[in-house]
This record gives C-alpha cells, structure tokens and sequence, in this order.
C-alpha cells in the first residue's frame, strides 16, 4: 500500500517542493493552498498523514490541527514553519500540544523531510 499524503502549505514553491521530494520517494501526494481547500480535500479523501504549515491565510495551521484531531482523533498531523516575526518554536510547540505527532522548522532539508515522514508513517 502506498501511503497517501496531504500538504496544506500558502506557499507554492515549498508545497512544489515538497511534493517532488515525497513523490520521488513513492508516495501519492495531494496538496491544498490554504486550510479550508486542505480540511475540504481530507474530509473527501483522508491521508495517511496532513503535513501543514502553521501561518496561512484563511485557515491556520493551529485550525485545521485542531479541527482534523477532533473529528479524526486517529490522523497523524505533521506540522512545519518557519515562523513569523516572532520565529516557529512557539507556534511549534503549541501545534505539538494540539496534536501533531512531530513538528518540522522551515527550510526542511530532504533527509529531514523523508525520515520525519517515515517515522510518522512506520505503524502503516
């Protein structure tokens, strides 16, 4: 089984790359340009894991967190950010007490990217 993953980032370049890199490593990648369009698509057809970043416009990341781990206490929710003008640790550490199962600062490296990834996935 190839595990399914959704990444709801508002900037297309890291989203592209993102997706590139996942997709090299065999995984079916859907993306979503902000919250709603993300939460929409997971309640459709939900991932193995929702990779999002935490600063978006319409619906933030620490939203759609909360939102997905209410109505699916099962997903496995990695966050990522690179901040705003106070830096990602506090928005990081407040996603991890919301849920996510791990949590990534921006720029991402691959190794980082795909063992984050891996370990998130290891129980599929």
């Amino acid at each position: 089984m190839v595990a399914r993953i959704l990444i709801i980032d508002d900037d297309v370049q890291i989203r592209t790359l993102l997706k590139e890199i996942l997709q090299q490593e065999g995984y079916e990648v859907v993306d979503a340009p902000d919250g709603l369009e993300g939460v929409r698509l997971y309640r459709e057809n939900p991932a193995d894991l929702v990779i999002t970043d935490i600063i978006m416009p319409e619906k933030e990341g620490l939203e759609i967190i909360r939102e997905l781990r209410t109505d699916f206490p099962e997903v496995k929710i990695m966050a990522i950010s690179g901040g705003g003008r106070i830096g990602p640790e506090p928005y990081l550490q407040i996603a991890e007490r919301l849920g996510a199962q791990s949590i990534l600062t921006k720029p991402i490296g691959r190794d980082e990217l795909i063992g984050a990834v891996r370990e998130a996935l290891k129980e599929l």
